[in-house]
C-alpha cells in the first residue's frame, strides 16, 4: 500500500472534523434562508471561513449540497436515542423526533429540485436516508407501544411517507403548518381511551 492510498484511508483529526461540521451547519443554514443556489461567499461568511476553505473540502456545489442532505440526515438519526433517553415518555420522544424529521422535510429549500430521480446520486441518497432514519422511526415507535402508549399496526416506512406527504408543498404556503398537521397524524397513533 502506498502512502497516498494510507492517508485516505486516515481519519480525519478532531479539529478537522470540526470544522467540517460548522460548515456543513452554516451551509444548512444559508440553504433553508436563501436555496441551495446561494453564493459560496454567503456560506463562508457564515461559517467564519474563505471561500477557499469550503472548495477544499467540497470542490463542486453538488458536493456541499449532498454532504449538507447527509450531514443532517445523521443528525435526524443520532437525535432518535437522544430523545429517547432524555424523555419520560416513548410517546413524548416519538413526538418530539417526528417534529424534527419534519423540520428537515420542510426546511429542504432546493434540495428536492436538485435530489430528482434523474439525478445519478439520488439513489444512494435515498437509501441512505431510508437505511439511517427507518431503523430510528421503528425503534422509536417500537418503544412507545411496548409501554403501550400507541398502536402496534404502524410501520416507520408507513409513518415516514406519511409524513413526508403532509409537508409536501408546506414551504409555499404561509397558511400551511406542516408540524401541526402531522402532529394530528401522531396523535392518531395513540390508543383509543
Amino acid at each position: 500500500m502506498n502512502d497516498a492510498s494510507q492517508g485516505e484511508a486516515r481519519p480525519k483529526r478532531a479539529d478537522a472534523r470540526r470544522n467540517e461540521q460548522a460548515l456543513l451547519d452554516a451551509a444548512a443554514s444559508v440553504f433553508v434562508r436563501s436555496g441551495v443556489e446561494a453564493p459560496v461567499r454567503d456560506i463562508a461568511a457564515e461559517a467564519g471561513v474563505g471561500t477557499a476553505t469550503i472548495y477544499r473540502h467540497f470542490p463542486t456545489r453538488s458536493d456541499l449540497i449532498i454532504a449538507v442532505y447527509r450531514h443532517q440526515v445523521d443528525a435526524c438519526a443520532e437525535a432518535g436515542p437522544a430523545l429517547l433517553a432524555e424523555n419520560a415518555s416513548p410517546f413524548s420522544a416519538l413526538r418530539r423526533w417526528i417534529d424534527r424529521f419534519v423540520d428537515f422535510l420542510v426546511t429542504k429549500h432546493g434540495l428536492a429540485a436538485v435530489l430528482q430521480p434523474d439525478n445519478t446520486g439520488f439513489d444512494a441518497l435515498h437509501a441512505y436516508f431510508l437505511d439511517r432514519l427507518v431503523p430510528v422511526c421503528a425503534d422509536l415507535l417500537a418503544a412507545a407501544s411496548a409501554s403501550g402508549e400507541t398502536r402496534s399496526d404502524v410501520g416507520a416506512y408507513e409513518l415516514m411517507r406519511a409524513v413526508g406527504n403532509l409537508c409536501i408543498g408546506a414551504g409555499g404556503d404561509p397558511r400551511y403548518d406542516a408540524r401541526r398537521v402531522v402532529g394530528l397524524l401522531v396523535t392518531g397513533l395513540r390508543h383509543p381511551a
